[in-house]
C-alpha cells in the first residue's frame, strides 16, 4: 500500500522530532541518563528508532519531497550517528559531555536547520 502525501509528511515529521531530541542539551540527561520523563526512552531505543526511522526516509528521499542537499546532510548525519553510536552502545553519561557528543549535536542542529525544522 502505497503512503499518501499526508502520510510521508507526518513520517518526515516524526523523524525531524527525533532528531531534535538529539540537539537538545537536557533531553538526554533528564530521559536517558535520569529517567525523569515524561518520556520514556532509553539511549539504545533512541539509536534504534533513528536508524529504523531514518534510513527508509534517507534511501527512498524523493518520495519524502526531500532536496539533495537535504539529502547530503541526511546522509552525513547518519553516517556519522552510527559511527558514534557503535563506539558509545549503553551509557549515555559516558559521553554526554565530550567533544564527539557536541559534534553530534551541531550536525543534528544542522539538519533541523536544513529542514526549517521547529520543535
Amino acid at each position: 500500500m502505497a503512503l499518501s502525501k499526508e502520510q510521508k509528511s507526518y513520517i518526515l515529521r516524526e523523524f525531524l522530532r527525533s532528531i531534535s531530541h538529539l540537539v537538545d542539551r537536557e533531553y538526554p540527561r533528564r530521559v536517558w541518563i535520569l529517567a525523569e520523563g515524561p518520556e520514556c526512552q532509553a539511549y539504545d531505543d533512541a539509536v534504534c528508532d533513528f536508524f529504523d526511522q531514518g534510513n527508509p526516509i534517507i534511501e527512498n528521499y524523493k518520495d519524502y519531497e526531500i532536496t539533495e542537499s537535504q539529502h547530503h546532510l541526511l546522509k552525513h548525519f547518519r553516517d556519522e550517528f552510527r559511527a558514534f553510536s557503535s563506539e558509545h552502545s549503553d551509557f549515555p553519561e559516558e559521553f554526554i559531555d565530550t567533544p564527539e557528543w557536541e559534534g553530534i549535536m551541531k550536525m543534528a542542529k544542522e539538519v533541523l536547520d536544513a529542514f526549517n525544522y521547529k520543535n
